[in-house]
């Protein structure tokens, strides 16, 4: 995965390689930061399996990314538990070497020092909606499209209008790391045909929707996914909708809130770095989850365990309210949950399952 700062839409600290542009003049890739070791993926009641941000290995020049690359999975390849297929991935290797370790082995094989990592900062991990020009001249426009799911409704022609359009587009579909469509490339000759189409098909203002519908994910689940314990893609929505309604009561329909769910513990939708992550634990029954980066830089932390998603609303509603009427100037909403003491920080991936708070969550 590739990120250019402030934008982290890729999320690529939950990633096993990733390089973070480094860019100088406002358009200048001097080099990248590379980073190694994230991984979503656990498995519930074992405690030696656990999502992990991934590390930052060192800083290279664009010549050098390639050689970095091919080294970093040359040592997974070495390094990695062949035996335990559960720590098999690339974050448990650093686990177990250390990063320094593993950068020295990484340096071997390059055949040269990796620099120190340089200044960067990330915004947040979400999309730009609506319209963009580029530098060329040609227009690339974001489409929300909620969890991914393209399919007609009788308010809402989504499969048809985007295949009306692909019928005069001559650029091409681009899908982001946050489910949603770029129809990109459209050149200034078609873009009032293209905009017509998305005017009539209602797609032109798709993403006029609350901040944390925008800010929302899900995986497949059921009934798509053998692995899945639990609903996910078909059942966000209508839990969004419900918590809209306190979002709207306390003024916070336009703050972005990120929120995740998966039906399996596996994480296909990064619900650990999201500031609100359910998990599937069982039929309507999700681990639920409060910390989490706005950025997507920070694991989040078991705030209750097995909530019937019935009662998803009524657990979290005390404390949107008390985020709208306590939150400190600009603070995201993973911020305030750990300033305000729901959940701990987690601060390492092997402390993702410890300093949990105990109490009774009322329902």
């Amino acid at each position: 995965m590739v990120a250019v700062p402030p934008s982290n839409d890729v999320d690529i600290f939950a990633h096993d390689l990733g390089f973070i542009a480094v860019v100088e003049g406002g358009e200048k890739i001097v080099g990248y930061n590379v980073t190694v070791g994230g991984g979503m993926g656990m498995t519930h009641g074992n405690e030696d399996t656990f999502p992990r941000l991934a590390d930052l290995l060192g800083f290279c020049t664009p010549e050098k990314a390639v050689a970095v690359a091919e080294a970093v999975v040359r040592v997974q390849r070495d390094f990695g538990n062949r035996d335990v297929r559960a720590n098999a991935r690339l974050k448990y290797t650093i686990e177990t070497m250390g990063i320094d370790a593993f950068r020295a082995e990484v340096e071997k094989l390059v055949g040269e020092k990796m620099g120190e990592p340089r200044p960067f900062k990330f915004d947040h991990n979400g999309d730009r909606y609506g319209w963009i020009e580029d530098h060329k001249g040609n227009f690339h426009f974001t489409l929300f499209v909620e969890n991914g799911r393209v399919y007609d409704t009788d308010d809402y022609q989504l499969m048809t209008g985007l295949r009306e359009i692909a019928k005069v587009h001559t650029g091409d579909f681009r899908l982001t790391a946050n489910q949603n469509v770029i129809i990109a490339g459209i050149t200034p000759e078609k873009k009032q045909e293209i905009e017509t189409l998305l005017t009539e098909y209602k797609m032109i203002d798709a993403h006029e929707r609350s901040a944390l519908r925008l800010n929302s994910m899900a995986c497949v689940a059921l009934p798509t996914c053998t692995l899945a314990l639990a609903e996910s893609q078909r059942y966000l929505p209508e839990l969004v909708t419900e918590i809209e309604e306190t979002l709207e009561e306390t003024g916070l329909r336009h703050d972005a809130i990120t929120v995740r769910m998966t039906g399996c513990p596996n994480g296909c939708a990064r619900p650990y770095i999201a500031e609100i992550g359910f998990v599937g634990r069982g039929p309507d029954k999700y681990n639920l989850y409060l910390g989490g980066g706005h950025a997507g830089d920070r694991l989040s932390k078991l705030y209750a365990p097995s909530v019937k998603g019935s009662d998803a609303k009524q657990i979290l509603e005390p404390i949107i309210k008390d985020y709208a009427e306590n939150r400190q100037e600009g603070e995201h909403f993973g911020d305030f949950t750990i300033r305000a003491g729901y959940v701990n920080e987690t601060k390492d991936g092997r402390d993702f399952h410890k300093d949990l708070i105990e109490r009774e969550v009322a329902v």
